[in-house]
């Protein structure tokens, strides 16, 4: 179908003589076509101009404009250096006449439109670029050299930036460029003479670019976006411009470079350089200082433009005033400066596209974004037929009735439609953005009763998180919001003192003010948890970047599945191109989490008893997400694990999923070399010192402190002949001392293993192995002669350190394991759980029924007490008693009204408990 034939959107009067013009009578065309298009009344007479001048190349060219469009960049690269400048002039008509039409038309969207002119100034600095390196050839000595060739090893690059970064080129942009060389690739005797070459290159591909000549200009280049343009050359180095982004770059810089990519040069070079500069544009936390940057610059732009109390459509700027373009860009990018650090898919260049994300992602609510999407993409519209015109650079609307006019005839609609409609979307516009910025950067102060004493005020000033003024200024306006939510607590004496110690304990201030000012929730989630866990407000404030997950994502949700876990972590590794970044990933992301189970516990969004599942489910992710990496940077030396590889058993709580907030993990490292005897590396190990050192790897990625912390304490001592023996533990070993050698207690404790990571057939062979042994019925007299031996011990090294333990002494925790265990060794019923190692007791003749239903009940109450506990308290010296919002807390975990009634009943339990277990193993050696 013809191009005349798609006409939808031109005034009917238009429709025919485009028809004539495409099917090659243009000296028929009537004079309608200049009353629309030309002349003193006309709507474009810069089209208009065109088409006389393109008459006999334009009949051709509308049957396909963009096939047309395409064959005219393919011919200029092939168009000698000398007659370059003149083809691209010629061929930017040609692109101006057919995108102009297209556009008018309604037969190219705009993404199209403006895809097709940012292509189109791609192709002309890159040929503008290739014709400009004589200077550059010249001191290298390679002037034999094809240009391309040159370049490719040059290290100089050109960055498109804003639209042309973007794929938004306006109808008559001008194209924001950087320029950068990599200075590695000279000596330092040449780099004097380079960057005197460079800036002749470049000045000249400008010159080439911006010149004016009988055919008109290619395009207004604009090199201001460099760092500090007034004192720094037109090209700079890689390594300067680095060095300016890390320590004095600014919030606009950052989102300009968002829309950044390389268009011209060594592509490897600037590549490189964008990816160096990552860290500075994408916070690895969510950046809410932004916010207010952005709102400060809004502002600024507003006072430059005149006052914001109305919009009047006449004069108005499209691009910079109220209700316009760059608000809506401000928004996007605002957000994506936020959130993009933590979510690569919101790293887009596109505005249309990035608000899209956005919403996907919960960021702006998705008709706001609907809203402000059709609304850009309609100021594009009417910014695009302003520039038509005249061929300028404006984004002014019109005064003069005349000009109104031609709008409005370019646009398909008359003059009232247009002033109206548009009028309506800046308001619209004007007000979603202004309630974005407005709910962020309040300063209203709550009226609050409670005051900050003097000495306070001046001990929280030593605090580190009060060094800078900003983090100051950011807090006066937090407090009285803050003071007023204290007020509200069971017991706000006892916040405050929490909301002290959180903030003494933050490394800085100003970010996490920022995101609490911004987040009304987070304020409330903070105070809530300085009320109930002192804990978990001394976590928070060793980790406040945990807040992040809060108002990223579906923090609030059920709770996945351990693959969705895994898997999660493992895409954030992949991401990380170091191992130390990796190990800091793993760290973050685990805290995150970590902080997550506390909170749902603390607000009862999950089950007392699923607690412990909770915490072993993500020290299980991070163990199968982590053994690949730690794997691959072992092999690097040592080459890939020889045999089957190594599968990880966890122990205790992990293996039961039974694990608290402040749990270890208790692990074995169990290999099957296959006959192997050594890898194959680069320095090969033998295969018993290859998973040794594999092992000690693996524990120090989890143990290991590192700028993030550490992920786990670990400890290995219940692998076979504990500390004595090797850290990793062959198969067919472990097999022979399990059989053989192992005590009674060793049984007891593999009774709770669980194989967490690894090979698939490995860790089946070896859970098959530990049921065939488990489920071989022991002697009860021994087992409880064991038990007996076992309880005294542990009774006399772990005394209970208040009535708030319920896991050691007599009567508590540790009495029911033994107990359940020993029932799992006399049933040869391997089950991990407590709760039915007391049902296969009862049928195995350990436990009496009424016994069993004693234990059980005791268990779970005294398990849920030891959850609690250690989300509340930060120590294991539980002294002095829970009070205010944590005493409301665990009472209401224990399922009674009071802390008084709590303590009762634990005081009863563990005194009835110690007693049955008295019996029980009395009984069982044969006393009873």
């Amino acid at each position: 179908m013809s191009f005349s034939v798609k006409i939808k959107r031109l005034p009917q009067a238009l429709n025919p003589e485009l028809g004539k013009i495409a099917s090659g009578a243009v000296k028929d065309v009537s004079p309608t076509l200049g009353k629309l298009i030309a002349g003193t009344g006309g709507s474009s007479p810069y089209l208009y101009n065109l088409i006389l001048t393109l008459a006999d190349w334009l009949p051709e060219a509308l049957q396909n404009p963009a096939q047309t469009l395409r064959a005219e960049r393919e011919k200029l690269e092939h168009i000698p250096a000398g007659s370059l400048e003149s083809a691209l002039r010629q061929a930017k008509s040609k692109h101006a006449l057919l995108i102009g039409l297209a556009d008018l038309a309604g037969v190219w969207s705009l993404d199209q439109v403006t895809a097709t002119l940012t292509k189109f100034a791609d192709l002309s600095c890159h040929l503008a670029l290739m014709a400009s390196l004589k200077p550059l050839a010249r001191l290298t000595g390679d002037s034999d050299k094809d240009a391309g060739e040159l370049v490719r090893g040059s290290g100089l690059f050109v960055l498109a930036m804003g639209k042309m970064g973007a794929y938004e080129l306006n109808y008559s942009s001008d194209i924001d460029l950087i320029c950068l060389f990599d200075e590695t690739k000279y000596s330092t005797t040449e780099l004097l003479s380079v960057k005197t070459a460079m800036t002749k290159v470049i000045r000249c591909m400008s010159s080439l670019l911006s010149r004016h000549g009988p055919e008109g200009y290619v395009f207004r280049t604009d090199f201001r976006l460099r760092p500090d343009p007034a004192v720094t050359p037109i090209v700079m180095s890689t390594d300067a411009a680095e060095r300016y982004y890390e320590s004095l770059g600014r919030t606009w810089e950052r989102a300009a470079f968002i829309k950044a990519r390389v268009c011209a040069g060594d592509f490897d070079a600037g590549q490189k350089f964008l990816q160096a500069i990552k860290p500075f544009i994408w916070r690895r936390h969510l950046d809410f200082t932004t916010v207010e940057d952005t709102q400060d610059m809004r502002l600024l732009i507003r006072d430059q433009k005149g006052p914001a109390n109305s919009v009047r459509v006449p004069g108005h700027d499209l691009k910079l005033g109220i209700g316009g373009i760059r608000e809506i860009e401000c928004l996007t990018q605002t957000l994506q400066l936020i959130a993009g650090g933590r979510n690569p898919k919101l790293r887009l260049a596109q505005t249309t596209a990035s608000l899209a994300a956005l919403a996907d992602a919960g960021w702006v609510a998705s008709q706001t974004a609907s809203s402000l999407i059709r609304h850009y993409r309609f100021y594009r519209e009417i910014e695009h037929r302003i520039q038509m015109i005249r061929d300028a650079q404006t984004h002014r609307f019109p005064t003069n009735q005349e000009s109104i006019a031609r709008i409005a005839c370019l646009s398909a609609t008359d003059r009232t439609e247009l002033l109206d409609g548009l009028r309506t979307r800046l308001e619209d516009t004007h007000g979603l953005i202004e309630n974005f910025f407005l709910s962020k950067t309040r300063k209203t102060r709550p009226e609050s009763e409670l005051t900050v004493p003097q000495d306070v005020r001046d001990r929280w000033q030593t605090f580190a998180a009060f060094k800078s003024v900003r983090a100051r200024q950011l807090f006066d306006r937090l407090q009285p919001q803050l003071l007023s939510k204290i007020k509200q607590t069971a017991n706000p004496e006892q916040t405050f003192n929490a909301i002290e110690g959180f903030l003494s304990g933050l490394p800085a201030g100003a970010q996490i003010f920022s995101l609490l000012q911004a987040n009304p929730r987070l304020l409330d989630l903070l105070v809530d948890i300085a009320g109930t866990s002192s804990s978990l407000a001394s976590y928070l404030s060793r980790n406040s970047s945990v807040f992040d997950a809060v108002i990223d994502g579906d923090f609030f949700s059920s709770w996945p599945k351990i693959s969705h876990l895994e898997q999660a972590l493992s895409e954030i590794l992949q991401r990380e191109d170091s191992y130390e970044g990796k190990l800091d990933a793993a760290r973050s992301w685990a805290k995150e989490w970590h902080f997550r189970i506390g909170v749902h516990h603390l607000r009862r969004l999950i089950e007392n008893h699923r607690v412990g599942e909770h915490y072993a489910d993500l020290a299980t992710a991070v163990i199968r997400a982590m053994m690949p990496v730690v794997i691959d940077q072992f092999s690097i030396r040592h080459g890939r694990p020889p045999g089957r590889g190594a599968a990880i058993m966890g122990m205790g709580s992990l293996g039961s999923r039974r694990m608290t907030a402040s749990s270890d993990l208790d692990i074995i490292l169990i290999y099957d070399h296959a006959g192997v005897e050594f890898s194959e590396g680069p320095k090969p190990l033998a295969t018993r010192n290859y998973y040794a050192n594999l092992t000690k790897a693996l524990i120090t990625a989890l143990s290991a402190p590192t700028s993030q912390g550490k992920l786990y304490a670990v400890d290995m001592r219940l692998r076979p002949s504990g500390n004595q023996g090797p850290v990793a533990t062959n198969l067919d070993s472990f097999r022979g001392y399990q059989r053989s050698e192992a005590w009674i207690w060793e049984h007891m404790a593999l009774s709770l293993g669980r194989i967490v990571a690894g090979p698939g057939d490995l860790g089946d062979e070896i859970e098959n192995f530990r049921q065939h042994l488990l489920s071989r019925p022991q002697d009860p007299i021994k087992v409880a002669i064991a038990i007996q031996d076992m309880r005294r011990r542990l009774n006399a090294e772990k005394k209970p350190s208040s009535i708030w333990d319920a896991k050691f002494g007599s009567g508590r925790l540790q009495d029911l394991d033994l107990i359940a265990q020993a029932g799992t060794l006399i049933s040869g019923e391997p089950e991990r759980a407590v709760e039915v190692a007391f049902e296969n007791s009862v049928k195995a003749n350990w436990l009496t029924s009424a016994e069993a239903d004693f234990l059980t009940s005791s268990y779970w109450l005294y398990l849920k007490v030891i959850f609690a506990m250690r989300l509340l308290v930060a120590t294991p010296k539980f002294d002095p008693a829970p009070s205010g919002g944590g005493a409301a807390f665990l009472a209401r975990i224990g399922g009674v009204s009071t802390i008084d009634q709590l303590q009762t009943s634990l005081q009863t339990s563990y005194e009835q408990t110690s007693i049955t277990v008295d019996e029980i193993v009395a009984r069982g050696v044969g006393d009873g």
